[in-house]
């Protein structure tokens, strides 16, 4: 029987990454947000529409403000700013899924302001890092509208492999949109590090 991992998750803020700075998104990062976030090309194919001030306001007092995973069905959103410039580039998020399968999925977006530079490819990397080796999960996964090449793009530049293509399999936004799923398992993890 393997070793039980505890299966919590307290970073030390900020989460380094060779140009990057993660660490959770307070008030002060309301206008930066509000940049990107707001935009309808943004949101195209992620599960949220574009956001005003009081949105954001909502979401960095509930679902953004955990600084930590103590159980499952929590999500841990971090801001991704430039070590050299202090700007917000973007965000990520982990969510725990399950205690018991040890599970949970990735996510990302950045200001496209910003795209072209590899930082959600970075910061994401980073999230599979405290995935894998803070949290103990055993397998984690990306989901994405098919449309959206360039998010598949950075889950394969992650080494995560698509092992489904779900054709038509939610009404998105006023259409049928096809799912994407991507997932790595905490031994590949280790084999590539």
């Amino acid at each position: 029987m393997l070793d039980e991992p505890k299966l919590e998750l307290h970073p030390t803020y900020p989460v380094r990454t060779e140009r990057l700075l993660l660490r959770p998104l307070t008030a002060d990062d309301t206008d930066a947000l509000l940049a990107y976030r707001s935009r309808p090309d943004v949101c195209r194919y992620v599960p949220f529409a574009p956001m005003d001030r009081e949105v954001i306001a909502d979401r960095l007092a509930s679902q953004w403000a955990l600084t930590s995973l103590t159980d499952e069905g929590q999500v841990l959103a971090l801001g991704a700013e430039l070590a050299e410039t202090g700007q917000l580039v973007g965000d990520v998020v982990l969510f725990f899924h399950s205690r018991t399968h040890r599970s949970g999925e990735i996510g990302y977006v950045i200001n496209p302001d910003f795209e072209g530079n590899g930082y959600a490819t970075e910061a994401a990397r980073a999230l599979l890092r405290l995935a894998f080796e803070d949290l103990g999960l055993h397998r984690v996964v990306g989901r994405i509208d098919e449309r959206n090449e360039p998010s598949a793009k950075v889950l394969r530049r992650l080494g995560l492999r698509q092992e489904a293509r779900l054709v038509h399999s939610e009404w998105f936004k006023g259409e049928w949109s096809t799912e994407l799923d991507f997932a790595m398992l905490a031994d590949e993890w280790r084999a590539q590090m």
